[in-house]
């Protein structure tokens, strides 16, 4: 029984180092010459356009490219082709070193607009608004006729159009004088020189400009 053992072994070991060395063997096979010309005419032809920017993959693919490359013993027969491998990998570090530095610049870039927009959207948030009612006060008692079309224009600007409906109620009864527009009521105003409405109602666009104004007679 133990002799029989010992046989099993002895096979099994036998057929371990067959097993082996038959992977060494495959592992170790050199490339033939037909098969190693075409490597060393491959390596040439990338590294060439790698070298030369005339190739259209991207740095990382160019890397794995060169990786495959190194794989291969050229040291040998073809040391023009390990030296053209060296100097590719120099030109990838700068390219890499680039591209991280062309990114930072335009990160810092967007940060800076970032924070200007910012910076702005707090001086908006923080500057007083003058109201419509504001604006018809300035009108009304503006020194000049320059002043009070002054007045009007950036009155103006807080409506859709210079033609949007301004619509004056008499009073609590449903009655209304005839409808206006926008500029024709602050021309008005500049021409009255007294205000005798209140503002009763608004309507605004989604851009917040008013597209409808109700005011009523007090």
């Amino acid at each position: 029984m133990l002799k029989q053992l010992k046989n099993v072994i002895m096979i099994a070991m036998i057929a371990l180092v067959t097993i082996c060395g038959s992977t060494s063997c495959n592992s170790s096979k050199k490339l033939s010459k037909k098969e190693y010309k075409a490597k060393v005419e491959q390596a040439d032809k990338d590294l060439n356009a790698i070298l030369n920017n005339e190739t259209e993959w991207t740095l990382e693919e160019q890397q794995a490219r060169i990786e495959e490359m190194k794989q291969i013993d050229f040291s040998k027969k073809n040391p023009e082709i390990m030296e053209m491998i060296e100097r590719a990998e120099a030109k990838l570090a700068n390219d890499f070193a680039e591209r991280d530095r062309i990114a930072q610049e335009r990160l810092a870039e967007e940060q800076r607009k970032a924070e200007e927009q910012r910076l702005r959207e707090i001086e908006e948030q923080n500057k007083p608004k003058t109201s419509l009612t504001d604006y018809f006060n300035m009108i009304i008692n503006a020194k000049d006729a320059t002043a009070a079309n002054k007045a009007i224009n950036q009155a103006l600007d807080l409506f859709e159009s210079p033609d949007a409906v301004v619509l004056i109620r008499l009073n609590n009864y449903g009655d209304y004088d005839k409808p206006t527009t926008a500029a024709n009521y602050l021309n008005y105003l500049k021409d009255q020189k007294k205000l005798t409405v209140g503002i009763d109602n608004i309507k605004y666009n989604a851009e917040n400009k008013i597209t409808e104004l109700e005011l009523i007679k007090k």
